[in-house]
Parts: structure tokens; sequence; C-alpha cells
């Protein structure tokens, strides 16, 4: 049993009839869940945070690093600290409209992304990949963007698992301000 826990269901206002559960909440979820930030269309001037993003200067976007033709920015709704986002300019759907180029410094933005995970936060491992199309999971399906996600031995506990709530333990400023010092050209 964990310490501060007992056996019996604690009463919280608000939650219903008690039962074995303690809430954690997120309310900073409900923005994803209820969609902010989401484009209303298609296309690249229908709202797309992804082409907002690098109008606004880097401490206001998240953004960690620009490229010529991509740039890595931080999830607003991250899986784990440091989890970013490598993104290219250009509005494109899918993985293979990107030109050569793009292809190109894309790979090489994400090589740079871990180096530098690994700099500032010990990171163990990754998980990297994109999500094609609404039905795949893209949250953003119309504007392509690769996933970075550091991991750690145990980074998963009994908080997601048992209470469906990640507990991430850095301000995603402060992160940024750290991913960006940590990156190495």
């Amino acid at each position: 049993m964990l310490i501060g826990m007992t056996s019996e269901p604690e009463h919280q206002n608000g939650v219903g009839e008690p039962d074995a559960f303690q809430r954690l909440w997120t309310p900073h979820r409900l923005a994803y869940i209820q969609g902010e930030n989401k484009p209303t269309g298609p296309g690249a001037g229908d709202g797309c945070p992804f082409c907002a993003i690098p109008a606004t200067s880097d401490e206001e976007g998240l953004i960690i690093r620009r490229g010529g033709h991509v740039y890595a920015v931080l999830n607003l709704y991250p899986y784990n600290s440091g989890h970013l986002m490598v993104v290219p300019y250009r509005h494109v759907a899918d993985y293979t409209d990107l030109d050569a180029d793009e292809t190109a410094e894309l790979a090489e933005l994400t090589k740079q992304a871990m180096t530098a995970l690994r700099a500032a936060s010990g990171a163990h491992g990754f998980n990297i990949g994109m999500n094609q199309g609404a039905v795949a999971g893209a949250g953003i399906a119309a504007h392509l963007h690769q996933h970075v996600v550091p991991r750690w031995g145990g980074d998963m506990n009994f908080m997601p698992v048992v209470g469906h709530t990640k507990v991430l333990p850095q301000l995603l400023a402060d992160t940024r301000k750290i991913l960006a010092d940590a990156w190495r050209a």
C-alpha cells in the first residue's frame, strides 16, 4: 500500500459516489480533448498551428531549433518531458510529399534532437514516429510532424497505469530553454 493511502475510499467532493479510486485532476488536457488549437480545415490558411508557430518567437512558440526546411518544437501535450516534434515549414500532409531537402533535414534534425535530449536529460531511449492520417492517430493530420519522445528506464510507473495520469516534472518553457541550450548543430 502507498504511504498516505488507506484501504477505505476517501470521499472527494464532486466525483460522485466514493469508490476505491483517487482522482488526480489534469484540466489542461481538456483543451486537447476539445480540439483547442486544431485547424478548421486541411489548408495552410485554416488555422494550422504548425504553419503559425514559425512566425512567433522561439520562446513563445516553444521552438527549440530552426532549420532551413524544418523546425523542432515542443509538443504542447507531451507524453514525457522533452517530447518534441520535427515539422516541415511547408504545409504537407504525407511523408511522400516531402522533397529531398526536406526529407534530409527532417532526418538530420531528428538525430540532433536525440543528441540534445541525451545531453539535457540523459534519455535512455526514444519513441520516434509519425502518425499519417487521422485514422492512424494524427492529431493534426493535414501538416506532417514527426514525434521524438525521450524515454527512461522505469518512466512508466503506477500513475499512467492506475491513475490514467501522466506526471511531467518540468514546465514547457523550462524544457525548451534546457534543450535549446543543449542542442549541438
